[in-house]
Formats: C-alpha cells, sequence, structure tokens
C-alpha cells in the first residue's frame, strides 16, 4: 500500500522537533481526521497543545466502566476548559457481560490484565480507530523504560492497522519529561485529574492503579502484580510487538 509520506524519514527529521512541530505536522496531512487520545491523566497537554492549533480538534476517551470518580469528574472538566465534546468510548456489552459473569470483576489480579483490558478497552479502541487515519497519543518515553524508552515521534500502528489500511500514530510528547509536562500544567494552570494531588502518577482504572512511593517509577503504580516488560493494556501493544 502506497505511503502519503516517508514515515521513516519524517519519523527521524521530527524526532528532535517540540510537540507543536510534531502536532502541525499531523494536522497538515490529516487535517480533521485526526483524532486525539485523551486518557484523563497528563495528556492533558497535548489537548491543550492541539486545541491551541485547531479549534475544531476532535477528542477521544476511553471509558472502561471502571475509571476513578475523579477521573470521570476530570473528563467533564476538560470538556468544559475547551468547550471541546470528547467522544467517549464504552465497552461492548455483548462482550462484556459474558466476560463478567464467567469471572467476576477482578480475575486479572489472577490471570493477567490482558483479558479485562481487550474487552474494556481494545475492542472499543479498535472499533474507533477503523474509521479514521491517524491519531495522537500522549505517551512519553519517560513513562516506561520497559515498553516506551523507543517511542517514536512518528510511526506506522502495527497494533491497529490492516492489511487493507494504514493507521497512523503521532506521539508529540515522547521527548517530554513528567517535570516538563507538569511544569506546562502548572506554567498555563490547566486542569488536572485531582487522583495525582494523591501520589497517583500514572493513572488507569481504579482496580489496576495505586499511588507510588517515593523514588518509584510511576509506572510501578500500574498492574503491580505484573513483570515490568509487560506493562501495557494494548493501546500501544505496538511497543511489545517492536521488542519482540
Amino acid at each position: 500500500m502506497s505511503q502519503p509520506f516517508d514515515v521513516a524519514a519524517l519519523a527521524a527529521t521530527y524526532a528532535n522537533k517540540s510537540p507543536q512541530d510534531i502536532l502541525k505536522l499531523a494536522f497538515e496531512h490529516f487535517g480533521d481526521d485526526l483524532w486525539i487520545s485523551f486518557s484523563g491523566a497528563e495528556d492533558v497537554v497535548l489537548v491543550d497543545m492541539a486545541w491551541k492549533l485547531n479549534k475544531q480538534v476532535k477528542v477521544f476517551s476511553l471509558d472502561t466502566g471502571r475509571l476513578h470518580p475523579e477521573t470521570y469528574r476530570f473528563i467533564d472538566q476538560v470538556r468544559e476548559h475547551y468547550d471541546l465534546p470528547i467522544e467517549i468510548l464504552s465497552p461492548d456489552r455483548s462482550k462484556l457481560d459474558p466476560f463478567v459473569k464467567e469471572k467476576g470483576l477482578f480475575s486479572f489480579y489472577k490471570d493477567g490484565h490482558g483479558e479485562c483490558c481487550g474487552i474494556r478497552k481494545i475492542e472499543p479502541l479498535r472499533r474507533k480507530l477503523a474509521t479514521v487515519s491517524a491519531w495522537a497519543t500522549g505517551q512519553r518515553r519517560d513513562q516506561s523504560p520497559g515498553t516506551r524508552s523507543q517511542v517514536a515521534a512518528l510511526e506506522i500502528d502495527s497494533a491497529f492497522s490492516t492489511p487493507e489500511r494504514t493507521l497512523y500514530k503521532f506521539n508529540p510528547l515522547a521527548q517530554m519529561s513528567s517535570e516538563e509536562v507538569w511544569g506546562y500544567i502548572r506554567m498555563l494552570e490547566l486542569p488536572y485529574n485531582s487522583l495525582h494531588e494523591r501520589g497517583f502518577i500514572s493513572i488507569g482504572c481504579e482496580p489496576c492503579t495505586r499511588p507510588v512511593l517515593p523514588n518509584q517509577h510511576e509506572r510501578e503504580g500500574r498492574w503491580w502484580w505484573e513483570e515490568s516488560t509487560q506493562k501495557e493494556c494494548g493501546l500501544h501493544a505496538g511497543n511489545l510487538i517492536s521488542k519482540g
């Protein structure tokens, strides 16, 4: 399948560019077909940057049904702050209900988070991404040394592309550190998830997220009962695939 641009060449060219430059590139090529993924954590920075470039930017967020109350309130804060509709993606009940009936609500502590994440996150995301050409995420290299240290500014999404359709993935914040992200949030007084005030850094579903201790890496607060090299829910499965 022919590509509209040379992904590898542009990824190299933009490796040290600013997040805004990467977003400008994304909008230049995909315009209104670019969607921003907002998880209810620090990627409010991504939403802010994208909104300042395009007031009609399209944003979606995954509602797994297991998020913290604070996260739901935060998503609504962001919606109001930018006067921006946020499309909420929910699990398919025809898949979720039988899973919960068979395994209950906490099976992931015994057999891993893969199946639950597959139903609550991956299937809704796959359904959404099947309708778009490109998306942008708030992934950063410093979020997880085990799986995200090689995150590129731009890539072909190996997890969600199909033989018939290439999906492009932009990671504008890849180079930013946690300190830089929070400097941006504080400087511009952006809304943020109140869980951050209680020691939560990386925020996901309530049963799979906990605060971290001083000097612990942020990813240690996610799926803490599993190996660090597997701490991806599948949204960014290409990070694991590329390491295989």
